[in-house]
């Protein structure tokens, strides 16, 4: 086999061995402001996986806020209850929305005034270690409520 041939082998496993991972696409990202006098809100966005194997999203965290975390509100006997997830598993080819009364970013505890208009950055923390990060637009406290 000639150097030319081994080399491009070699770029052909390694792009291989890349597309074979997940990859977590953020999309349509949005949050809440902050109504006055409240000490949290809520982010929403659309979470894509466009590689070949699942992407288990573990958390986020954002400068702008203290404390992020991953819940998912849950009915039980028609009372809305929101409970802590600890991973969020992407599939490949699969899109998971976080949205209002689903799985959502509660954004706890904000370090500054967000208005709207503003945008707050949030990175997604991954299983395999890899962080996603995005932008997320804030927006009218009232938009597409529940």
């Amino acid at each position: 086999m000639t150097m030319r041939a081994c080399g491009l082998a070699l770029l052909l496993a390694v792009a291989g061995a890349a597309h074979a991972e997940g990859r977590l696409a953020v999309h349509d990202a949005w949050v809440r402001a902050i109504p006055p006098g409240a000490s949290m809100t809520a982010g929403y966005a659309t979470l894509s996986n466009d590689g070949d194997s699942p992407v288990t999203v573990l958390t986020a965290q954002s400068d702008t806020f203290r404390n992020v975390g991953l819940h998912e509100t849950i009915l039980t006997q028609d009372i809305a209850k929101m409970r802590e997830v600890h991973r969020l598993v992407v599939a490949p080819g699969a899109t998971v929305k976080l949205e209002p009364g689903g799985y959502h970013l509660m954004l706890m505890s904000p370090r500054r005034n967000i208005a709207v208009g503003d945008k707050v950055g949030i990175t997604f923390l991954l299983q395999d270690g890899q962080r996603v990060d995005t932008s997320f637009d804030v927006t009218d406290p009232s938009a597409a409520d529940d």
